[in-house]
């Protein structure tokens, strides 16, 4: 029986490693045993260059007809776990046919590289980039290692930023007014805002502001959507008066936000909302949800 497992490994080990892997800043990710792993965290055009050292196990030689290395961005739903969507593809030819017999490093690099979505993973789906080796062989099986890394693009504030002014009422019983300082924020922003009384003649218990994850992948009738409360904050606890106004100040940097992702490749989305909950006194809720934007602030 040993011996059957011993036929089916590998003749060789093969290593990945980064040309400045120890000093560069590294991302905590989840794999799909549930540890987590620390990788090499990378931001679109960068020089993506280290070496490929393989080993072959003592007493073995590895007959091939070629060595490669990929550079990979693929987005994976979970529905249809197993097929990738690649959006990036880059290869680099390492070694002609030949025989391997002992160590053997294949310096690469791949320069400047357009990276042009954020590594996530979600719910549903997951975007990530990795490197490929692939060792080619006739007859038998391809030998494959992967390694992945993890990528965050960044963005200057925006130009224009607009508030968001809005009324809600429930005809002759309610007349609310609220406003939000801009609609988009950086994912350590403060969400700025104040609430307006115009008119109340229903019992108000209390009143709480949520932001919302909205995750949506595949397309038609294979859509999947997932809604996540990441917070709960309470705005007022008692009844409000007609021409009260209630601030609004909540910190966005306690929450695990990511930025917006809108339509990657036809793919998935994942959007924020803000989700203003008023409940009275016999425990009906009303609802009014504000889309905004989420991004990663370039720090100067």
């Amino acid at each position: 029986m040993n011996f059957l497992i011993g036929a089916f490994k590998p003749p060789c080990n093969i290593k990945i490693t980064f040309v400045d892997e120890r000093s560069r800043k590294k991302a905590t990710i989840k794999k799909e045993n549930g540890q987590t792993e620390l990788v090499p965290l990378f931001q679109s055009q960068e020089n993506i260059a280290g070496e490929i050292s393989i080993e072959p196990i003592q007493g073995k030689k590895v007959e091939h007809i070629g060595v490669k290395v990929e550079l990979l961005g693929q987005i994976e739903l979970y529905f249809d776990r197993g097929n990738f969507y690649d959006f990036t593809s880059l290869v680099r030819e390492l070694d002609v046919p030949g025989e391997i017999y002992d160590k053997k490093t294949y310096p690469f690099e791949f320069s400047t590289v357009e990276m042009p979505y954020e590594s996530y993973s979600g719910v549903n789906v997951r975007l990530r980039y990795i490197l490929k080796v692939t060792i080619s062989r006739n007859y038998v099986s391809n030998i494959v290692e992967y390694q992945d890394f993890w990528v965050r693009n960044y963005t200057p504030l925006p130009p224009i930023n607009n508030s968001i002014k809005m009324e809600v009422g429930i005809e002759d019983c309610l007349h609310i007014e609220f406003e939000y300082s801009k609609i988009k924020y950086h994912l350590k922003d403060v969400i700025i805002g104040k609430i307006y009384f115009l008119l109340v003649r229903i019992k108000i218990k209390n009143m709480e502001l949520e932001i919302r994850r909205r995750e949506s992948t595949g397309s038609g009738p294979n859509t999947y959507v997932e809604t996540e409360t990441l917070a709960k904050f309470e705005l007022m606890d008692g009844a409000p008066v007609r021409g009260e106004s209630i601030p609004i100040r909540l910190f966005l940097s306690p929450y695990e936000l990511t930025p917006t992702y809108r339509n990657i490749n036809n793919k998935f989305s994942v959007k924020y909302y803000l989700n203003l909950v008023l409940v009275d006194e016999e425990d009906r809720r009303y609802f009014k949800q504000q889309e905004i934007t989420i991004f990663r602030l370039l720090e100067t």
